[in-house]
């Protein structure tokens, strides 16, 4: 009888954004009609114009900032819903490439390969495999915390470099590297042109599903009793374990959930560029997972898909400044050249938003639905 007065008065009060009459209501993943309709427009959008209104340029420039967003939500469930800080994500996403590219490679070459190519197989296989290294160092976070844990992930980095580098029979070695997994569903290559469709349609496609599944489960687990554990971890241990959170298994549950998605992440990533070179999983790109994290806001989903854009666009973005600012030049050697902005803006970007929205662009966004929503208010 409670359930049954309850949803009739969500009924009632329904159009009412934010104003929940029920526990369930509350945590239901599309919450409010407005969210529904938002998400359905974005997903009708990203589907149908995106492919085949803009060009395979910009399509494979989308299709490896949606793979790199499913990279940004797994640290964003160990960084922003758990609490641990890290700084290994290459290490998790070079594990995710070699695995698949191993997978997927033509037997009897100079590096490893054992010819399976069917997409689930090595994509699932790069998953696990990461997943498993994460658990494997995940007791480190149960005994370190703060800058101790970011250390000592830092290390995985240089420490997968090496190995990377030395492993050519895998890796191919520094300078020449190997061919990423190859992406094939059913016996059709999806990064090769068909009649109907271009590889990069295929592949920002494929990507843009892939991301969709990863983005729901992650909704939901964050949602679930793993995901309020993984908060009561972040926002105290101590108390966390009093009341009974089990902070050891909960730390090693999400560093080898943020590890699979790392995995798979890195696998896809690498489908979409074509090419692995041991060289390229360095400290680098683990900073740019942190800085999607930091600028699309931490602790959000929706927030790592949007930095993780904003991120990989950037690089192409600062190419088109010289055009409209003619004192900064095209030479990429040059001190204001379009290359050496895009890192600074990196920097820029980190330091402005820890300063005045550490939410990041989610939190933007916020204060922009709620302007609207208060309008012509101010409060």
């Amino acid at each position: 009888m409670t359930d049954q007065r309850s949803t009739k008065a969500s009924r009632q009060l329904w159009g009412r954004p934010e104003l929940y009459t029920s526990y369930g209501q509350n945590l239901r993943m599309l919450n409010t009609r407005p969210k529904q309709l938002a998400v359905v427009a974005m997903v009708l959008l990203a589907a149908t114009y995106v492919p085949f209104g803009l060009p395979d340029e910009w399509l494979h420039l989308f299709a490896t900032g949606l793979a790199a967003a499913i990279g940004a939500i797994g640290l964003n469930i160990v960084t922003g819903y758990a609490g641990q800080v890290s700084l290994g994500h290459a290490f998790f996403l070079a594990i995710g490439a070699y695995t698949a590219s191993a997978l997927s490679g033509e037997p009897g070459r100079r590096t490893i390969g054992f010819g399976i190519t069917f997409l689930p197989v090595w994509l699932l296989a790069a998953g696990l495999v990461a997943g498993i290294a994460g658990v494997i160092v995940a007791p480190l976070a149960t005994r370190l915390r703060g800058l101790y844990l970011a250390i000592v992930t830092l290390g995985l980095v240089f420490l997968g470099l090496h190995i990377f580098k030395e492993w050519k029979s895998l890796t191919g070695g520094p300078g020449v590297g190997r061919q990423g997994p190859v992406p094939e569903l059913f016996g059709q290559r999806l990064d090769r042109s068909g009649d109907l469709l271009t590889g990069d349609q295929k592949m920002y496609l494929l990507t843009l599903v892939l991301l969709i599944i990863f983005a729901v489960f992650a909704r939901n687990l964050v949602r679930s009793k793993v995901g309020r554990a993984f908060a009561a971890v972040r926002d105290r241990d101590i108390a966390a374990d009093v009341i009974g959170v089990s902070v050891t298994r909960y730390k090693v549950l999400a560093f080898g959930i943020s590890s699979f998605y790392a995995g798979c992440a890195g696998a896809l990533l690498y489908a979409v560029l074509g090419r692995v070179e041991p060289d390229s999983f360095n400290l680098l790109l683990s900073i740019q997972f942190v800085a999607m994290v930091l600028i699309g806001g931490a602790g959000t989903i929706s927030g790592s898909i949007m930095g993780a854009l904003f991120i990989t666009m950037l690089p192409r973005l600062t190419q088109e400044l010289p055009t409209v600012l003619p004192f900064i030049s095209s030479d990429v050697t040059a001190p204001l050249g379009a290359a050496n902005l895009a890192i600074i803006f990196y920097g820029l970007m980190i330091i402005l938003f820890l300063i005045f929205e550490p939410r990041g662009l989610f939190g933007i966004w916020i204060r922009v639905r709620n302007y609207f929503k208060a309008w012509p208010f101010s409060y």
